[in-house]
């Protein structure tokens, strides 16, 4: 297929399409999105714009635009654009738009392949591009979700530039649907359908950053509100479009700190029921799954700490399962890293040791480091009794040294009182022990 001699789409056919397809950028003017990638200077706005034939691999979610941004490099550098899906091509059908480019090139015309789901290609069929990607033959654009180091063989992607393309911000969606609903010609504004502000904030929450997503879903409530004989797209109307019931959660208001409150006081007190409610009632809301994970890291080490020290693995795994399944399937590592901190043994030493090291640091003196705990790497340092009297614990029984780590007018100042719970219990016995050695060596 050319951008530039196929005969355009019969009026019909337009009408037909998707709302997602009629709407796609023809320009980079139009695209939204990607700023980090196609803002002046940029990187891959200054490749387009200097007509950089390297081939590439756009990494990033469903809906952020890597086809659109292909299309529109064909455009821009009047290439045919021939377009491949991984999931219904062989090697066959690979070597005979091979043959044929390579046609073509002889002839002076330039070819852009754009792969869909390149990752979907096994080994040999990415094999079979490598030729031509070498010899230019064709310029190769590839389009993955999965990451391009573990799903791309070795010697494909070091003929191509990877570019990570980001989920859109909800502005970014709403911007779109706007868009879409004032445009008469490819979108709804023919329809005269106007948008409640909270209507298109309860689609664009639920799209994830899938702007594929959030307009296909705008076209369906536009028909709901036809359907009823109405003029405006309200927020009841868009829950319905998308067949979900839109919880009562404002994600920048008192709802939103309300519920994570709930959350947190929910594990606190170890009550995994409550907890699990709560995060659900925010992730079915269209909360960012990534804010509660980071919320749910802060509970490890506040509410649990030293008490299960592993609480803080489990929950930064949870949060890296959340970002690399995405969307629902993720949200089931946070239910599990919840219900794990709910019913954990409870410690919260470490957080008001530290709060009162930094009440003392705020309001005593910031004395200098005492002259036995620094390093004294020169003679001059030496001279100066840098480091005089310091103990190595290895080298002394029981490797603890008597000897005071703390500035003077803090000496003796305990910060960290171990509770009694799970592993915490051990350490205050450590810390019994260790009082001990020192009181012997004294005496």
């Amino acid at each position: 297929m050319s951008l530039f001699d196929s005969t355009p789409l019969a009026p019909l056919q337009a009408r037909q399409a998707p709302l997602a397809e009629r709407m796609r950028p023809r320009t980079l003017e139009d695209y939204v999105g990607q700023e980090h990638l196609l803002g002046l200077g940029k990187p891959l706005r200054v490749a387009i714009e200097n007509d950089d034939a390297t081939s590439m691999i756009f990494w990033g979610p469903p809906g952020t635009g890597k086809t659109t941004l292909a299309k529109i490099i064909a455009w821009r550098t009047q290439s045919t654009f021939i377009e491949f899906s991984a999931v219904l091509s062989g090697i066959k059908e690979i070597k005979q738009v091979m043959a044929d480019a390579e046609k073509a090139a002889h002839l002076g015309s330039r070819t852009i392949l754009f792969v869909d789901e390149i990752h979907r290609f096994n080994k040999a069929q990415q094999d079979a591009f490598l030729p031509y990607v070498e010899r230019g033959t064709i310029r190769l654009i590839g389009a993955t979700t999965e990451n391009p180091s573990f799903e791309i063989i070795a010697a494909l992607l070091s003929r191509c530039r990877v570019y990570t393309l980001a989920a859109l911000s909800e502005e970014q969606v709403i911007a779109l649907m706007r868009r879409a609903l004032a445009d008469a010609e490819r979108g709804l504004g023919s329809a005269g359908v106007m948008a409640e502000d909270d209507a298109l904030s309860t689609i664009a929450s639920y799209s994830s950053g899938d702007a594929r997503n959030a307009l296909n879903a705008l076209e369906v409530a536009v028909r709901l509100v036809q359907g009823r004989n109405e003029k405006v797209l309200t927020k009841a109307i868009a829950a319905d479009a998308m067949q979900r019931r839109v919880l009562l959660y404002d994600k920048k208001g008192e709802q939103h700190y309300d519920i994570i409150s709930a959350l947190h006081k929910s594990v606190r007190n170890s009550d995994p029921d409550a907890a699990l409610y709560w995060l659900g009632r925010m992730l079915e809301a269209g909360e960012d799954p990534m804010y509660v994970a980071r919320r749910v890291v802060r509970m490890a080490v506040e509410d649990i700490g030293l008490a299960a020290p592993e609480a803080l693995n489990l929950c930064l795994s949870a949060k890296d399962a959340m970002h690399f399944l995405g969307h629902p399937e993720g949200e089931l590592a946070l239910a599990q890293a919840v219900v794990y901190l709910a019913l954990a043994p409870k410690s919260n030493a470490v957080y008001t040791a530290y709060n009162s090291v930094r009440g003392d640091i705020q309001t005593t003196a910031a004395e200098p480091v005492p002259l036995h705990l620094r390093n004294a790497p020169t003679k001059l340092m030496k001279e100066l009794d840098y480091g005089k009297g310091y103990q190595y614990a290895h080298d002394v029984e029981g490797r603890v040294a008597d000897m005071k780590c703390l500035p003077p007018s803090l000496a003796g100042h305990r910060y960290y009182f171990p509770t009694n719970e799970g592993r915490e219990r051990l350490l205050a016995q450590r810390m019994e022990e260790i009082a001990r050695i020192k009181s012997e060596k004294r005496g």
